[in-house]
Formats: C-alpha cells, sequence, structure tokens
C-alpha cells in the first residue's frame, strides 16, 4: 500500500514542501496537489519536482472543464518530463458551483467529456497527430467552424512516457464505472471501507468488465486523517467542519453528489438534517450533525491496534494508495507519522 498526503488548498505550502525530503525518507511516496478554486495546482507541482527527487508527484485534481484536452495532456506531459517520470495525472468533474460559479464554464455532460479528453491526452502522449470526432471535442475543427485552417498536429517534444498514469475522482455511480473501465487509478471521495461495495461495488464491476487488458490493476486511492496513540477521541471532530460542507453545502438541494454518497453508505436521516442546516446557515449545527461513526470510520485516529484493524478492512476493500493527512503541530510528529503507517502498511 502507498502512503500519499494531500497538500493544502491555502497556507503553508511552501514551509510544507520544504519538509517534503524529510517525509519523503521516512516513506512518504506520492503528494497530491488539489485545485478547487485556490492557486493552480500546476505551477505548485513544478516546484514540488524540483525540490525532491523519489518522491511521485499526482494532480487531485484538475478539474476537466477548465482546459482543453491537448492543453490538459500538454500540461501533463510537461510535468512528467520535469519530474523525470514521477507525475500522475489527477482529473474530475468538480461541481456545478465551482465550474459554472467561477469558471462561467457551463457544467454539463461530466462522463463523456471526462472519457473524450481521456482519449485524446492519450493520443498526444503516443505523439500521434491528434484527430478526435466527438460529441464534446473534435480535434481539429472541422469544415464549416473556425477559419478552416486548422490540421492535425503532433506534440513537438517527446514525452517520458507514452502512458502516464491517469487517476480519476468520482463517487457517483456512472463515474466510478467509467474510471473503474479506463483509468490507472480511482480516487472516492469519504471513503467508508465497510459500505464501499454497498456504495460502489456493482459500478466497479461493471467498469472492470469493460477494461482494457493492457491496463494495470485499479489503484483505488482514499483520503484519510491519521493520529496514532490513545485518548485521541477528540481529534474525530477535526473533520467534521469539512465534512458538513462537503455533505451540506457542496451543491443544491438533490444536486449533492456527497449528500448522496453518504445516503448510500445508509445515513439518509443524518445526510438530509445535515444539508438542511447548512443551506440554512446553521453550519457550527451541521459540523455536531456529522454522525460520529462516519467520522470513525472514514478517518485513521485512534490507538495503533485500532489503527492497524482500519488498515486491514482498506486492504480487504482494496485500498491500495492511502492518502493521510497527519494530525500533528509539527515536522517532527509528522515524520513520526508517516513512519510508523508505513510500517503498519508494510506488515499487513
Amino acid at each position: 500500500m502507498r502512503i500519499g498526503m494531500p497538500l493544502s488548498y491555502s497556507g503553508g505550502f511552501k514551509e510544507t514542501v520544504d519538509d517534503l525530503a524529510t517525509y519523503e525518507k521516512a516513506g512518504l511516496d506520492i503528494v497530491f496537489v488539489p485545485e478547487a478554486y485556490s492557486f493552480d495546482a500546476v505551477s505548485q507541482l513544478g516546484f514540488i519536482a524540483a525540490r525532491t527527487e523519489r518522491l511521485e508527484i499526482a494532480s487531485g485534481i484538475l478539474q476537466i472543464y477548465t482546459r482543453t484536452p491537448s492543453l490538459t495532456a500538454m500540461t501533463a506531459a510537461g510535468l512528467d518530463f520535469v519530474s523525470g517520470g514521477r507525475f500522475t495525472l489527477g482529473i474530475g468533474a468538480s461541481g456545478p458551483q465551482v465550474i459554472e460559479g467561477f469558471h462561467g464554464v457551463p457544467y454539463q455532460a461530466p462522463l463523456g467529456r471526462t472519457r473524450e479528453i481521456v482519449d485524446i491526452c492519450r493520443q498526444v502522449w503516443r505523439r500521434e497527430k491528434v484527430q478526435h470526432a466527438g460529441k464534446h471535442y473534435n480535434i481539429p475543427l472541422p469544415a464549416g467552424e473556425g477559419t478552416g485552417l486548422g490540421k492535425p498536429l503532433k506534440i513537438i517534444n517527446r514525452p517520458v512516457r507514452e502512458r502516464i498514469p491517469i487517476m480519476i475522482a468520482a463517487i457517483g455511480p456512472k463515474n466510478v464505472e467509467l474510471a473503474a473501465e479506463i483509468a490507472e487509478a480511482w480516487e472516492p471521495f469519504l471513503y467508508l471501507p465497510e459500505k464501499a461495495e454497498r456504495a460502489w461495488g456493482e459500478s466497479l464491476a461493471a467498469g472492470k468488465a469493460k477494461r482494457d487488458a493492457s491496463l494495470p490493476p485499479l489503484d483505488v486511492v482514499a483520503q484519510m486523517p491519521l493520529a496514532i496513540g490513545e485518548g485521541l477521541d477528540d481529534l474525530l471532530d477535526y473533520g467534521r467542519p469539512d465534512a458538513a460542507l462537503y455533505i451540506g453545502g457542496m451543491g443544491a438541494k438533490g444536486k449533492n453528489f456527497y449528500n448522496n454518497l453518504v445516503q448510500r453508505y445508509g445515513f439518509e436521516p443524518e445526510a438530509e438534517l445535515i444539508q438542511d442546516l447548512y443551506l440554512n446557515g446553521k453550519k457550527d449545527e451541521a459540523a455536531a450533525a456529522v454522525p460520529r461513526d462516519l467520522l470513525q470510520k472514514t478517518s485513521l485516529i485512534g490507538s495503533e491496534g485500532h489503527v492497524r484493524e482500519r488498515l486491514a478492512a482498506l486492504k480487504e476493500s482494496g485500498v491500495t494508495t492511502l492518502n493521510i493527512t497527519p494530525l500533528a503541530p509539527d515536522t517532527t510528529t509528522r515524520t513520526k507519522l508517516i513512519e510508523q503507517i508505513k510500517q503498519l502498511t508494510t506488515d499487513l
């Protein structure tokens, strides 16, 4: 099981990067850089590539609506080049509030667009002359559109790899099926291993049944806050505000993918209550309404024995990359946590 770590949307970036060499030596395998409506991830990933040697880097995630498919491919090839073949392209649809509210782009056909983008990226990386006639993207533009001067082109540079790993962030049944079919990796959210089969089992099976034999086994990337020790139950509350934000505030009533997921886990009334409170401006009450059982089972917080049990459940459910957020006040303690979790996963 690989050990990864996400970087924060805001604050402390340079300080964290200063510590990455230490975390790398402690056993950290991969670092994920997000991109919501924050600083772009690409500039930060390039900075990290220059400051590390072994550590893999991944976008976690680039939104599919904000760049053309060819630019996404060029960006991935560039990051793979400057990192010496250490980059994973994480992509995802984000949500209507960000895409339409911040970028001013219609949030349409996330499944179809994702499939076409993956196809175009892989053409670029193989240094083929890019030609794609799809429902959402046409390259080159066909006759009657534009100036008529477009012609098929291939990327000038030779990419380090013709198959850069693609990770798709997905939680909806159809999106998960697509990830299992075409991607090297899948990143769910609020991953609860005991309920993963209930939430996604059919989708994963359907996608894998159509999976190209040339693709490796699907890498399943689960995010978890991490703290190991006795008497740490209060740290579970660390996850309440974020959980309430996603379950309650990331979308309108009936259009919240995260709320739908928590309902599929079996927390239907709780999910509805959290959303009602959050959308009515009662954010603290919404956070307090997040079920403790959900927080406990989507985290790695507790005694070493408890964490070992949770790791076994994660492995049993199919997780292959553990994306941890160490809950610690300083570099020394975070480093120790990375060393501990690396050893515990090695012992599984």
